[in-house]
């Protein structure tokens, strides 16, 4: 019997700039090995605020991707910068749901799939999982990965509760909801308790083996000595959940104490996203000479940087305590020493620890942030710099997760028996 899963989600190549896509992009490439057809339902490149073909080759032959009708509500349908705002609720992508719904009706009729998946975290490609789940009866699971909703998000009151109605109406209708960290499966256990606890399933990022060792060059970072040490953040640094205000303020101080300089310490910040406003606090914080604004570069140049560099830098703000940075798990991959910059109570905490790493720092803490610059940089020159051990890093591939969506949704299909015991979710679901 040939198992087929439509698989509905707004990040996937040629999209640049979102380490979102790996989800999806390897759930597509693995299930193939565990008897599942996916069947790509996404968007046309042109709602993508940027493309690359780096990773376009990594999609399978044997996978159809469907590429339907999308716009960029601030891009294409603006006036002077100004659009409607119903135009983009609940984001700017809504119009993908016009699209895709049609295409999607029509993907069902002649692939007949047995499985609706959808994943955040553009809220309407669940909109488009509902919808199709509705007309249809097929059984939907919603990748939810985050919690899309808190008491403060999304800012916009009007946004956060068309949020909040399509947050309700995924956990209701779907077979299965997927999260990424422990914490949110709580949260959403706490927040629904009346939706059977089994509904609610672990299945966290990881990293791709293969395209780690495409990315190997067989060479290291550059011994230390009379050079400075190269601390690298890969990927987007959001104002909010990822502040860097504190980590500026606290990276001012050591310059103007003496205990760092442009000789002894340089801060790669790669593919913010946000330059332009990083830009204007290092010149406001006098950091400049010791933090670079870094573009960005194809995948695989990203994962060789994150190998070659002496250290790796993560921030998340304790309002995420919930979520794990996607690039954690790449992080850890790489096997280079990680300085944190978060809630030592979070769950990119807790995972950083269950892997042996305890160099952590408050990221709204300037004076934790010092003391962890201070203590990591000691490690560093003293040669004992933490990695995390192999098994640690080894359970965290994505064929591993896949392998665990594969589980998933063979039981939505009736295939095997009933979701694991909420102790065994909430540890990992450790069946790989």
């Amino acid at each position: 019997m040939v198992k087929r899963v439509l698989m509905i989600a707004f990040h996937y190549p040629p999209l640049r700039g979102s380490s979102g896509i790996q989800r999806t992009l390897k759930f597509s490439r693995y299930l193939l090995e565990y008897g599942w057809q996916p069947v790509v339902l996404t968007s046309n490149p042109r709602a993508y605020p940027s493309t690359s073909n780096d990773q376009i080759a990594e999609i399978p032959a044997e996978v159809p991707v469907h590429r339907t009708f999308a716009l960029d509500t601030s891009r294409h349908l603006a006036y002077k910068g100004r659009y409607l705002g119903f135009l983009a609720l609940p984001d700017r992508w809504v119009s993908w749901w016009l699209g895709a719904v049609s295409r999607g009706l029509s993907l069902i009729r002649h692939s007949r799939p047995h499985v609706i998946w959808s994943t955040y975290p553009i809220a309407t490609a669940h909109l488009i999982g509902l919808t199709l789940h509705r007309l249809t009866g097929i059984p939907w699971v919603a990748d939810m990965r985050d919690p899309m909703t808190d008491a403060s998000h999304p800012t916009n009151k009007l946004t956060r509760k068309v949020y909040q109605w399509i947050e309700r109406q995924a956990i209701i209708h779907s077979t299965k909801v997927l999260c990424t960290t422990p914490g949110t499966v709580k949260l959403y256990r706490s927040r629904f308790p009346h939706v059977p606890a089994s509904r609610f399933c672990l299945i966290e990022n990881g990293y791709d083996e293969e395209n780690f060792l495409s990315s190997e060059t067989g060479v290291g970072p550059a011994p230390l000595g009379n050079r400075p040490v190269v601390l690298v953040h890969s990927g987007v640094i959001y104002p909010s959940e990822r502040d860097p205000r504190p980590l500026f303020e606290a990276l001012a101080e050591l310059l103007n104490a003496g205990k760092i300089s442009p000789d002894s310490l340089q801060v790669v910040l790669r593919a913010t996203g946000h330059d332009e406003y990083l830009r204007k606090l290092l010149v406001q914080y006098g950091v400049e000479a010791v933090v670079t604004l870094a573009p960005p570069v194809p995948y695989r140049e990203a994962l060789s940087e994150m190998l070659t560099s002496d250290g790796l830098l993560l921030l998340q703000a304790a309002n995420c305590n919930h979520q794990i940075p996607a690039k954690l798990y790449e992080y850890l991959r790489a096997r280079r020493p990680i300085l944190a910059l978060t809630d030592p109570d979070g769950d990119t905490a807790n995972k950083l620890r269950s892997a042996g790493i305890d160099t952590i720092a408050r990221l709204d803490s300037k004076n934790d942030i010092v003391r962890g610059i201070l203590h990591f940089l000691d490690l560093l020159t003293s040669g004992k710099g933490q990695i995390p051990s192999g098994e640690a890093v080894s359970s965290n591939s994505r064929e591993a997760r896949t392998k665990e969506l594969a589980f998933v949704l063979d039981e939505v299909l009736g295939t095997r028996g009933e979701c694991a015991s909420n102790e065994e979710v909430l540890v990992g679901d450790d069946r790989t």
